[in-house]
C-alpha cells in the first residue's frame, strides 16, 4: 500500500500550518461551481469558496461545529462582516465530507477524499468530522489515515489508527515499510488488544477454588490462556452485565444465588493500575441484562427482575458517577444480543415466528429506531457482532439444532441482508461468544479457541488454540494490557492461587509508562 506524499496532497508550500492566512474575503475562482447547502434558519448564509467551488452554507452551522470559524467570528476582525470567504489550500471533496457529517450523514470516503477530509479536520478543527474518520478506520486505509493524521496533527485520529495497526500488526507487517521509522516505533510502543474471558461466578466463601474466579487473557504466542487478575470475592458474574469502556472492565448487577437476589454494587477493573474499584448499581434492580459501553457512558439494557423480563434502560455517565433512566426498549427483553458498528449501538429483539428485529439506539436523541427485521423459520438471533459497516447475526441452526450456528449479514450502507456460507458449531468454537478484533473474529468453548478471518461471504478458519477450560457461562471481550503488566503476570504464574485473591492493588508507576487506549 503506497501512502501519498505531502506534495501529492496539493498543499501549497508554506501554508500547511498557517490556517489564519488561508482565509481572505472574496477571492473567487474562475467559473466557480455553486453548491447551495441551504440555511438552517439560525443565522446568515455564507458563501465559502473551496477548491474552485462555492458553497452557500448557514454561518451558524460552521460556528457551531468548527473551532476555526468560532474563533474567526469572535475575533472582531473585518472578516466577521464578510458574506463571502475563500479558503485556500483545502480540497473541495474534504469540505463536502465535512458538510455531510455536520448534516448527520455518514459519507463513505475514498483515499483522496480521506486525505482532504483529514486536512479539513485539522485546519478547521471539526470534532464531528474527526469522529467520523475514526469510525472509518479499517485495514484498507489505516496506514494512510495514521500517516496523514500524524502529518497534520490530528492526534486523536492518528492515535486510533495507530492502535488499529498495532492490533493487526502481523497482517500488515509487509506494508509498514511505507511509514516513517519513528511512526512505526510509536505503533510498536502501544499495547495491543487482548482477547479476554471470564466465567460466571456468584459471591463465594474463601473455600471456593480461587483459580475459577479469574479474568484471563489469551497469550497468542503460546496459544494458551493466562490469568490477568482475580475477581473480587464480593462480586458476581452470574447473569451480570459486562462491558469495556475506556479500556476498563465493568461488571454490573449479577445475582447472589438461585434466589435471584441482585447484587448491591458493581465493580470496575483497570489493567493500567491492576486495581478493582466499586461502582453503584442501576436504580432498577436487574439481572440477565446487557451492558454496553459507549462514549463515556454505560447503558444497562433490559434484563429481568423478579423473574420477569423488563424494558427499562439506564445510563451511567462515568464522569458523574450516577445512573439515570433512558428511553425504554420497544418491548421487554432479557439477555439482549448487541453490537457496536462505527460508533452506532444495535440490539436484537426476538419476535414470534422466527423474526428478529434489529433496533438502533441513538444516544443524542435518546430513542430507539427499528432498522430491519430478519425472518428465518424456527430460528432467532442469539448473538451479534459488527465488522466495518456489517452486522453479523448468529442464530440456531435448522430443525432446532442448537449445536450448530448459521449466520446472516446485514450491510448498514446498502440495507441488504445476505446469508454467510457454512455452519459454525461447537467443533470449532461457539459463536455465542464471538468477539471482533481488526479483520478477525475470536470464538471459544471449553475445548478450543478459534480465530476466523472475516471475508466477503464467509468466515475462514485461521488457527485453533487452547480452549477455555472453565465451568459456567463465558463472557468474552477485548482489553489492552500494559506490556509490563503482562510480563509481571507471566513471571508470577507460579505464585500460589490465593496470592492475588480479592481486591488487587499494586504499584501503578511502572504501568503508567505504557501507552494505552483511552
Amino acid at each position: 500500500m503506497e501512502l501519498m506524499s505531502r506534495s501529492a496532497m496539493k498543499i501549497p508550500a508554506g501554508e500547511e500550518t498557517e490556517a489564519g492566512s488561508c482565509l481572505r474575503p472574496g477571492g473567487g475562482s474562475p467559473e466557480p461551481q455553486l453548491w447551495n447547502q441551504g440555511s438552517q434558519g439560525r443565522g446568515d448564509s455564507l458563501a465559502v469558496t473551496v477548491g474552485g467551488r462555492v458553497f452557500v452554507v448557514d454561518k451558524a452551522l460552521l460556528t457551531d461545529h468548527c473551532e476555526y470559524f468560532q474563533a474567526l467570528y469572535q475575533s472582531g476582525m473585518r472578516e466577521c462582516l464578510q458574506t463571502e470567504l475563500h479558503l485556500r489550500g483545502l480540497g473541495a471533496a474534504g469540505f463536502v465530507a465535512m458538510l455531510g457529517v455536520l448534516r448527520g450523514e455518514r459519507p463513505a470516503l475514498g483515499a483522496n477524499e480521506l486525505v482532504e477530509a483529514i486536512e479539513v479536520a485539522a485546519f478547521l478543527q471539526v470534532r464531528a468530522l474527526t469522529g467520523h474518520l475514526v469510525d472509518l478506520i479499517d485495514s484498507d486505509n489505516c496506514l494512510l489515515m495514521c500517516h496523514t493524521a500524524f502529518g497534520y496533527g490530528v492526534r486523536e485520529l492518528a492515535h486510533r489508527a495507530a492502535l488499529f495497526i498495532r492490533d493487526m500488526r502481523s497482517e500488515l507487517r509487509e506494508e509498514l515499510w511505507s511509514l516513517p521509522a519513528e511512526l512505526v516505533e510509536y505503533i510498536d510502543s502501544l499495547a495491543p488488544c487482548n482477547y479476554m474471558a471470564v466465567c460466571s461466578h456468584a459471591p463465594s466463601p474463601e473455600l471456593l477454588q480461587d483459580i475459577q474466579r479469574t479474568v484471563c487473557y489469551l497469550d497468542e504466542d503460546s496459544r494458551d490462556w493466562r490469568v490477568l487478575t482475580h475477581l473480587p470475592k464480593e462480586s458476581s458474574t452470574t447473569q451480570a452485565g459486562l462491558a469495556v469502556l475506556d479500556n476498563k472492565l465493568y461488571i454490573v448487577g449479577g445475582v447472589h444465588d438461585v434466589s435471584k437476589k441482585v447484587m448491591d454494587c458493581g465493580f470496575c477493573y483497570s489493567p493500567v493500575t491492576d486495581t478493582w474499584s466499586t461502582v453503584p448499581s442501576p436504580k432498577q434492580p436487574r439481572y440477565n441484562f446487557t451492558l454496553i459501553g459507549h462514549e463515556g457512558c454505560l447503558y444497562a439494557v433490559g434484563g429481568e427482575y423478579n423473574r420477569k423480563a423488563i424494558s427499562s434502560v439506564e445510563k451511567f455517565k462515568v464522569s458523574h458517577g450516577a445512573w439515570s433512566f433512558a428511553s425504554q426498549l420497544p418491548c421487554p427483553a432479557a439477555s439482549v444480543a448487541s453490537a457496536k458498528a462505527r460508533s452506532r449501538i444495535f440490539v436484537c429483539l426476538w419476535k414470534a415466528k422466527g423474526a428478529t428485529d434489529i433496533h438502533e439506539y441513538v444516544p443524542q436523541e435518546d430513542r430507539w429506531l427499528l432498522v430491519t427485521t430478519l425472518v428465518r423459520k424456527q430460528s432467532y438471533g442469539l448473538c451479534m457482532v459488527a465488522h466495518r459497516d456489517n452486522l453479523y447475526v448468529m442464530r440456531n441452526g435448522p430443525c432446532d439444532d442448537f449445536l450448530m450456528c448459521v449466520m446472516d449479514q446485514y450491510n448498514l450502507t446498502s440495507g441488504q441482508w445476505s446469508a454467510v456460507k457454512g455452519q459454525y458449531g461447537n467443533s470449532k468454537g461457539s459463536l455465542l461468544t464471538a468477539t471482533v478484533r481488526g479483520d478477525s473474529v475470536f470464538t471459544l468453548n471449553r475445548t478450543v479457541t478459534t480465530e476466523y478471518a472475516i471475508e466477503d461471504s464467509r468466515w475462514r478458519t485461521k488457527r485453533d488454540m487452547k480452549g477455555f477450560g472453565r465451568i459456567g457461562s463465558i463472557y468474552t471481550f477485548l482489553l489492552r494490557i500494559p506490556k509490563d503488566a503482562a510480563q509481571l503476570k507471566e513471571s508470577s504464574r507460579a505464585d500460589s492461587p490465593g496470592q492475588h485473591y480479592g481486591l488487587v492493588v499494586r504499584d501503578p508507576s511502572s504501568s503508567a509508562r505504557c501507552l494505552n487506549d483511552r
